[in-house]
């Protein structure tokens, strides 16, 4: 074979006669693609083909789409139907988070305790079936993932709508709520690890950060912006009119779902739950300490301002959701550039000041500073980990990687709702973010540990 690398393929011969379509692998990675009118006879070489007679052909290299597309395609056009899909799919989610803790305590009568169990329910769920979602994203691929749980997400707002409208003891109208946050867990898990996947084989395993920074963006815009939404419907329809936009919105995410191209499932040997935890444990913890804060004022914030006679405690949670957005707008190259461990360590100092004064808050506008703070501070701690994270494991458990990752974010949703509301029965709701200002104290002395580990 003629200028061949070692190992290459023979190269097939042109027959010229007919119009025929030549592939030659150069690298492993990299194909030439000729599409050849033969008008006269031409002795074709591998390798860059230095012989290939091109008269009266047309010559176009190619990447295979894998690569070229992943690497060639912009994070706006790579990455912008999936913001759209988490924004719409989780906008069902934090719209009624802060209307659930109205509903069960005043509607149906429950305490503080069973309020938190039944927000924390769907991450309980969640947590379980976050490896079992990424092994789909593996081997199934993440569209097939996302297909999978998107519409699970929407058949969470039917019983929402059943629980609002069935005539009957506050019991039984509880335990159709908790079925439906039972289905949501698993509608979560399924479409988020499998858009966070996609958007990694849309733009490419290099721009890891970048996916999770956007895609985070796209999460607590939902929670910012559904959460006072979902209080104004409330007012105006009751708990019926949020489940019909619980049904909504996750409709209009699948459409995009349905359209939006496929990537190549990554495949590779499956990995065991403990393995891939053992490699993802400290960024993954962090998260979780770092999220408490959030957990708290999404439980019991509306709660907390009821108590306290003020009103609109959707304005402090819109201000949590809209300081985050801007900090990963302006930020999302910080931890790049200065480094993710020194970058998370101010942030959590940031959101421990901002729990402190929700803690403290004697006035309505000093709360919604907090939340602003804790926002702020939040904001590069799920990017900058989950880059850590993703970049302890090999591509083919990529999947797995993020949604075990990511489990981390609803061990503290489920654990904080029932274990805060205990203590809040106790101390009343101020305690929750006192806890919030404990746990991310706690993820700042867990850093030194990470700050070991591969980073690039």
């Amino acid at each position: 074979m003629h200028g061949s690398r070692a190992g290459s393929r023979a190269c097939p011969r042109l027959d010229a006669q007919n119009p025929i379509r030549y592939r030659a692998r150069i690298e492993s990675s990299f194909c030439i693609s000729v599409s050849v009118n033969v008008t006269q006879r031409a002795t074709p070489r591998c390798g860059l083909l230095p012989g290939l007679d091109t008269k009266g052909a047309h010559v176009t290299a190619i990447t295979s789409p894998s690569i070229d597309d992943a690497a060639t395609r912009s994070a706006l056009s790579g990455l912008a139907p999936l913001v759209a899909i988490i924004l719409l799919s989780f906008s069902s989610i934090g719209a009624p988070l802060p209307v659930i803790s109205l509903y069960v305590h005043n509607e149906l009568g429950f305490d503080a305790f069973t309020v938190g169990l039944v927000i924390g329910l769907q991450s309980v769920v969640t947590v379980l079936t976050r490896h079992w979602a990424g092994t789909i994203a593996d081997h199934h691929g993440p569209k097939a993932a996302a297909l999978a749980g998107v519409p699970l997400t929407a058949a969470a707002g039917i019983f929402y709508l059943a629980s609002a409208w069935l005539p009957g003891a506050p019991l039984h109208r509880l335990a159709v709520l908790l079925l439906g946050r039972i289905v949501l867990g698993f509608g979560e898990s399924l479409f988020l690890t499998g858009t966070m996947t996609w958007g990694i084989g849309r733009i490419g395993a290099a721009r890891t950060g970048r996916v999770m920074a956007w895609q985070g963006i796209a999460i607590y815009a939902a929670f910012g912006l559904g959460a006072p939404i979902g209080l104004v419907i409330y007012r105006m329809l009751g708990f019926a009119g949020v489940g019909v936009l619980t049904v909504a919105l996750p409709l209009l995410a699948l459409v995009i779902v349905w359209l939006l191209p496929a990537v190549p499932a990554p495949g590779g040997d499956r990995a065991p739950f403990y393995k891939v935890i053992s490699l993802i444990w400290r960024p993954g913890t962090i998260l979780m300490l770092a999220t408490v804060p959030f957990a708290a004022m999404a439980a019991f914030l509306p709660l907390d301002y009821a108590a306290h006679g003020w009103a609109q405690a959707g304005l402090a949670m819109t201000a949590f959701g809209i300081v985050y957005i801007v900090v990963r707008l302006v930020g999302s190259h910080w931890p790049d550039t200065h480094g993710a461990v020194l970058i998370v360590g101010i942030s959590l100092a940031i959101e421990t000041v901002g729990q402190v004064l929700l803690w403290l808050a004697p006035q309505p506008w000093i709360a919604i500073a907090g939340a602003a703070l804790t926002g702020a501070g939040f904001s590069l701690v799920f990017p900058a980990m989950g880059v850590i994270a993703t970049r302890q494991v090999s591509a083919s458990q990529r999947g797995r990687a993020v949604g075990n990752f990511v489990a981390f974010f609803d061990i503290a949703i489920g654990l904080t709702g029932p274990i805060v509301g205990l203590l809040t029965g106790a101390f009343g709701y101020d305690v929750a973010f006192l806890i919030g200002a404990i746990a991310t104290v706690g993820a700042a002395l867990l850093l030194p540990a990470v700050g070991r580990l591969k980073t690039a």
